[in-house]
This record gives C-alpha cells, structure tokens and sequence, in this order.
C-alpha cells in the first residue's frame, strides 16, 4: 500500500509526501519501502522520491539515519531493495556536502 502511494503516476506530491514521511521514520523498515519504490520507479518518480527524501534530511526537525539504515539494506536478501537502498545512500551523501 505505502508503495503505491511512494509509486503515484497521477499526484507527484503524494510520491513526495510519503517519501518525506518515511525517511523522516528513518527505521529500516520504512526507509526498505522507499527503497522498493526507487527500484520500481521511473525518473520522473525517482526524482519526487528523491525530493521527498532530501526534505526528510534538511528539514528543521533533524536528520534522521537513513545512511545507517541504508547500510543495513545493502546486506538485504532482496536484489531490489539493495538497488533502492545503494540509490538513497547516494541522495543522503548530496545532504552532507
């Protein structure tokens, strides 16, 4: 279900909320949806997903870890997930600089 709404051809700003949401999480478990999503996603999405997630990162509330728990998914089982997960890692590493 949170995939699909990270998935939304028709209203990029629920692809970009969802994103935000879940990297503001910062659990394993919520930054693996987004990283299904990435690995499903076409540019256009790529990018809202992107967004979503730098907010989550820049915002005022703090930065939650989705380094750390992109670390933890690249050892994921799933091909997918390790590919969503190596894509985020990449999105965190342009907050740092």
């Amino acid at each position: 279900m949170l995939v699909g709404l990270l998935l939304d051809v028709e209203d990029t700003a629920v692809t970009r909320q969802t994103a935000e949401a879940l990297a503001r999480v910062g659990t394993v478990a919520a930054v693996k949806l987004i990283a299904l999503a990435v690995a499903e996603a076409d540019g256009n999405q790529a990018d809202w997903l992107q967004t979503g997630v730098h907010d989550a990162l820049v915002g005022p509330d703090g930065v939650p870890d989705v380094a750390a728990a992109c670390g933890q998914l690249a050892r994921d089982p799933e091909e997918a997930v390790r590919r969503g997960a190596t894509e985020i890692s990449a999105w965190t590493d342009d907050t740092r600089r």
